[in-house]
């Protein structure tokens, strides 16, 4: 999984703050509190080590009392309402809330142990009052209308007038104009949802940690690589099963297994173990969640003028309308049944083949790819994997980044960490400047959440015409090293998603270092959904082109660049299984639309509304959604997160392959002019202007389709 992670806090407050030491006159706590002091670390980077539960609690409490305040005061300034005293001020607001919540939701993510998941769920509630209590300020939303009307006269530089227009809008899409009765109850709405979403992410949580299977019996271990083998055998002894194997829903576990393991009944136990997180009719079932979720969207929509929840998604997004949005994945679904429906054909011919009398299943297609892709490509994952050690695919990242945007990398060892895993470098300029600081943390563990992400522990912003460098981290769940040393990053061997994957977070992480807007509001990746995807996605693209495959894929062992034979059997094999792939995507972006576009409040039966949305769809029995509707947390496991939002991922997907088509096109894959363009329109305004606006200064046209149907093989009829 793939995706962009925001702090839980940041949905849906229209008030904007930034990381800031200057915190501690407004605080009432001990001194001993390192939310409260000067961080004298390399770079300004949390303390992580000193931090410590109770001091979360301390300056949450502290830093929304200090919010409050100051927006009482803003709200209540006798002085006629002007730019500097309204707008710019909300901007400069509540830095010690954001400060100690930047940090609580970046830990929680990771490394959110059971009295850390207990603030996060204490916490929820009081956010979202809080955000309500800004957001339908009379007061407030008075003098920022009063700046708002007279906007044309103000003579503000382009930078002032987007976020004036961005903190408007907001308090209008917070509830501002409701009548009173109705501000109570999108308050009650809020806060339910607050604690459903929050709820939601915790018992899914608690289900992937639950699934495991056990084999004590070797012959239960065949056709699985060595790598697999010896992993599951360091996962079972570090849960107190030596000599026994373990596998369990973490994609470096469960994939492996799905692709290799000759033993079908076992695949089968895996598949259900994972579609069925959240659907086991204990404690952390989900499904009642969801439904109530589901309901409360459409009730929040409805109170703020909008028919369906996905109305009022997405006309804050690049496609402005629902319609747009569903034409697109429907439009995709359609071209993408016939390819699909062919390769479970050719999965089936490959059975019979082998003498398996079988049906082909769900369970059955990696297993069954890989045959088929053995013998047409004469190529596999295991030859594969030993060429993208994560030392060197790491490495490839850095160096693409040289090539486009001449940036370096100095590995920072001396950084305060939250967990022993995590790495860090400084990134600096062509000319040596500081540009900002990254983290990495790669390998899966019981406390963090499944999926990759990005997200800023610090975000750029402008502060008496300086800079304020970012702090970024991109989280992983990788393929850890066999032996269980997660401190030796070459003994991790990748596959091609997983290496695509950390290219991917990569560009999210560009687009937060290069940010260079004034206002922490319309910094970096703070876009809309179906435009975030585009950084990273395009970034993806150069990770298998060959002619910077062989800069970077180098075997583990012996140090050979990855052979042109191979190559050509990665490129060859490129469009296969693409069927698949795109329809499980879409499937679930269809299935995130449904959900969303439903009109009225009626309870549904998520199971039985899903079997109706991917009946509608045409899904062929043969593959599931990518995310079914009880473990599909980027819909349910935050207040907003990619609700109505998964289609992004496509109409990103539009956008990236036709950004990388221009530098095909130039016939230089490292044209450094275009990398500077792309740079300074998409990497570096983030949200500054209006993402049509900013694509079209890069590309000099619209995106369309055609780049995209190209890579995926698919010929549009």
């Amino acid at each position: 999984m793939k995706k962009y992670f925001a702090a839980a806090l940041a949905a849906g407050m229209i008030f904007s703050t930034a990381c800031s030491n200057k915190d501690a006159e407004t605080t009432d706590a001990s001194s001993d509190n390192p939310f409260y002091t000067e961080w004298n670390t390399p770079f300004g980077a949390p303390p992580f080590e000193k931090i410590k539960p109770e001091h979360y609690k301390q300056a949450l409490d502290s830093g929304l009392r200090a919010h409050s305040a100051e927006i009482e005061v803003i709200a209540n300034n006798a002085e006629e309402a002007t730019f500097e005293n309204t707008i710019l001020a909300m901007e400069n607001s509540g830095r010690l809330l954001m400060r100690a919540s930047s940090v609580f939701y970046n830990v929680v993510g990771a490394d959110g142990d059971e009295e850390l998941k207990a603030l996060e769920e204490f916490f929820a509630p009081i956010f979202t009052q809080h955000s309500d209590d800004i957001n339908m300020n009379e007061r407030l939303f008075a003098r920022v209308k009063s700046v708002y009307d007279k906007r044309d006269a103000l003579k503000l530089d382009s930078d002032d007038y987007h976020l004036l227009e961005l903190y408007y809008k907001n308090f209008v899409r917070g509830g501002t104009n409701l009548t009173a009765d109705k501000k109570e109850e999108l308050k009650k709405v809020n806060s339910n949802l607050s604690k459903l979403t929050t709820l939601f992410g915790q018992k899914l949580l608690n289900d992937n940690n639950a699934f495991k299977v056990i084999i004590s019996d070797k012959n239960d271990l065949k056709g699985l690589p060595e790598s697999s083998i010896t992993a599951a055998a360091e996962l079972a002894k570090s849960d107190g099963q030596a000599g026994k194997w373990e596998f369990n829903t973490s994609k470096p576990s469960w994939i492996p297994f799905m692709q290799f393991s000759d033993n079908r009944a076992l695949r089968e136990k895996m598949y259900n173990g994972y579609v069925n997180r959240g659907n086991n009719g204990d404690a952390n079932d989900t499904k009642e969640t969801i439904e109530k979720i589901a309901i409360l969207r459409t009730k929040k929509a409805q109170l703020l003028g909008y028919k369906t929840w996905a109305d009022y998604i997405i006309s804050d997004n690049m496609a402005k309308t629902a319609k747009k949005a569903y034409d697109l994945i429907a439009d995709v679904a359609k071209t993408t049944i016939p390819y699909a429906k062919a390769e479970a054909l050719e999965l089936q011919s490959m059975a019979d083949k082998l003498g398996d009398k079988i049906t082909i299943e769900p369970w059955d297609w990696w297993y069954y790819s890989e045959k088929v892709r053995k013998e047409k490509y004469d190529l596999n994952e295991d030859m594969i994997r030993p060429y993208f050690a994560l030392d060197n695919v790491l490495k490839g990242s850095f160096d693409l980044a040289t090539r486009l945007y001449g940036l370096k990398f100095v590995e920072l060892k001396d950084m305060p960490k939250h967990h022993k895993d995590l790495i860090c470098y400084e990134v600096k300029r062509a000319d040596d400047s500081h540009l900002g600081v990254i983290y990495f943390d790669f390998f899966p563990r019981a406390t963090k959440r499944a999926g990759a992400w990005m997200n800023c522990i610090k975000e750029e912003w402008y502060e008496n015409g300086e800079r304020s460098a970012p702090i970024i981290i991109n989280v992983h769940n990788l393929t850890p090293p066999a032996d269980g040393n997660t401190s030796d990053l070459h003994n991790a061997l990748l596959s091609i998603d997983e290496a695509e994957t950390v290219f991917h977070e990569f560009g999210h992480g560009l687009q937060g270092l290069f940010a260079n807007t004034k206002y922490r509001s319309t910094s970096g990746t703070n876009v809309s959904r179906d435009y975030v995807e585009l950084p990273s996605q395009v970034h993806e693209n150069w990770t298998t082109h060959p002619q910077f495959l062989k800069t970077f894929a180098k075997h583990y062992k012996t140090g050979e660049a990855i052979p042109d034979s191979l190559i050509a059997k990665m490129q060859a094999s490129a469009k296969f299984n693409q069927g698949f792939i795109t329809l499980e995507l879409i499937a679930a972006s269809i299935l995130d639309m449904d959900w969303h576009l439903l009109a009225d409040t009626n309870r549904r039966n998520a199971i039985d509304f899903e079997a109706a949305s991917m009946q509608k769809m045409g899904l062929i029995k043969e593959i599931k959604p990518r995310y079914s509707s009880w473990y599909f947390n980027h819909i349910w496991g935050s207040d907003f997160g990619y609700s109505a939002g998964y289609y992004g991922y496509t109409w990103a997907a539009v956008l990236d392959a036709d950004a990388f088509h221009a530098f095909l096109e130039s016939g230089d894959i490292f044209n450094q002019d275009l990398a500077t363009k792309f740079r300074d329109n998409v990497l570096s305004l983030g949200g500054s202007y209006d993402a049509d606006v900013l694509y079209r200064n890069f590309r000099g046209k619209d995106a369309t389709p055609a780049a995209f149907y190209e890579r995926k093989g698919f010929v549009k009829k």
